[in-house]
């Protein structure tokens, strides 16, 4: 029989009996200020690659939404094992825990070996076959390489922190992505200021902070105890074990690959105003991430806890969970519409400066893009606690559903008109993101709640001593 580390135990109990909101804060919130950091970190990245020149803040803006659309593979496999783990966890079925980490361990090997393999060598017919424009390419593909590099050792880095999501180890996250994050700035600020490099570099940095990630990680498990160890021997690729892992992770790579996709294609749609256009949208997504990362680390740190009390079978608690998560999240949008209200036009002229001139078009293009945008934030709130009680009750499928009509309903049909029946500028895609986000937000609502009340129903079900099984609802 499976073993359990004295902590792991202690985070489980902690996890279903502590107060709601204490819970969601001590857990949630140094993810939050992870994934915040991390926006903070791209923004820096993008300061360097506009230090080399605007084409250069164009092809890596580009570029990134491509390396998305690879990485939505291993955030699926991730995903889909963290809430199975969770689950489990949850129950007290240590020996599934077991079985479960170690197969997703080793499917995240195998699949970013394949990815390697494929990309690599394929990298400029790739991102030709995603319409990127030619001169983004010219720039950007050895970059592009660099990039598919690091994600094979970010595949199982993913993998990683989504098992130490579930064992509350919420704090260790943080601080390893602080020094990843501290490493990656210092090689990258050598590489451009010191050596005057071009993009490729900056992705080289990248490469080396995740290496020393992975180095870190795999010390950290050798000396690990308990179910959550990764062991050859515990690895399952029967159906009993994949099975359940495969229906709740493909549902989310192809929604993350989808979604990626579709603002891919959002990029290629606004390249009819001008490449620098896309570098614009690129800086209005990061700038946007100062406040919408702070709703991705709640909701990353949330689901797991979700899914183990819907384990343990406390589903009253899920919803506690859920409506102080909501709170939260509607919070930080508003106060984030404030802030970046008053710092928008200095942020944009920040983005605006390159080592050779001030672009005040540019920053113009900025500030009338994101101007619009923010206008989602508070709805993305609610969209982000819906999405944590959904992947917590293993709902992926709704979760897909959501994300691609996003961006496929809400967001390239609007651009589409836009482009089509008006006469706005490079301002259309500020609209059109305003209007994603409003949408999303509210079909978010729309899912969330027949979801409470089919979970209410169970809490009746449960209160009344009718036999309740950890279910979907």
């Amino acid at each position: 029989m499976a073993l359990i580390a004295k902590q792991d135990e202690q985070f489980r109990e902690y996890a279903l009996t502590a107060s709601p909101l204490r819970v969601i804060f001590t857990t949630c919130a140094p993810l939050a200020l992870y994934q915040s950091l991390q926006g903070i970190f791209k923004i820096f990245d993008a300061l360097m690659a506009s230090y080399i020149g605007s084409e250069a803040v164009s092809a890596v803006s580009a570029i990134s939404q491509v390396t998305l659309m690879v990485t939505a593979i291993g955030s699926g496999l991730a995903v889909g094992g963290s809430i199975k783990i969770s689950e489990a966890y949850g129950r007290r079925d240590y020996d599934a825990v077991e079985k479960r980490v170690s197969t997703v361990y080793a499917l995240a090997i195998l699949v970013s070996l394949v990815v390697a393999a494929v990309l690599i060598p394929l990298a400029e017919p790739f991102l030709r076959l995603l319409q990127t424009p030619e001169d983004l390419i010219r720039e950007g593909a050895g970059y592009f390489r660099v990039e598919i590099l690091t994600l094979v050792i970010q595949f199982f880095n993913t993998v990683y922190i989504a098992i130490a999501r579930c064992r509350g180890q919420a704090k260790k996250i943080l601080l390893l992505n602080l020094a990843v994050i501290l490493v990656k700035l210092l090689f990258s600020a050598l590489f451009v200021y010191g050596f005057q490099g071009g993009v490729v570099m900056i992705a080289v940095a990248t490469l080396i902070s995740q290496g020393l990630m992975l180095l870190f990680i795999l010390v950290s498990m050798a000396r690990d105890q308990g179910c959550f160890r990764f062991s050859p021997r515990n690895v399952r690729m029967d159906r009993q074990t994949l099975g359940p892992i495969s229906n709740l992770s493909y549902p989310v790579t192809a929604e993350k690959l989808l979604f990626a996709a579709g603002k891919v294609m959002v990029n290629a749609m606004s390249g009819v105003y001008g490449a620098l256009t896309v570098g614009a949208l690129g800086i209005s997504n990061n700038i946007g991430g100062l406040t919408t990362n702070w709703h991705a680390g709640f909701t990353d740190g949330a689901a797991p806890l979700i899914s183990q009390n819907r384990g343990a079978g406390k589903y009253r608690r899920t919803l506690q969970l859920f409506f102080w998560l909501l709170i939260l999240d509607v919070i930080i949008g508003a106060v984030g519409i404030a802030l970046v209200s008053w710092g928008l036009p200095w942020l944009a002229a920040v983005f605006a400066q390159s080592k050779n001139q001030f672009d005040p078009a540019f920053q113009q293009m900025i500030v009338d893009i994101h101007s619009w945008e923010m206008l989602g934030y508070v709805t993305l709130g609610i969209n982000s606690a819906t999405m944590a009680l959904l992947l917590g009750y293993g709902k992926t499928k709704a979760t897909m559903i959501l994300n691609v009509a996003r961006v496929f309903v809400f967001r390239v049909p609007v651009l589409w008109l836009l482009q089509n029946f008006t006469d706005m500028g490079p301002e259309a895609v500020g609209v059109t993101m305003m209007v994603s986000n409003v949408s999303t937000g509210l079909a978010s609502a729309a899912f969330a709640i027949p979801t409470v009340a089919k979970i209410r129903r169970l809490v009746r079900e449960e209160e009344t001593g009718q036999d309740t099984e950890p279910a979907k609802p």
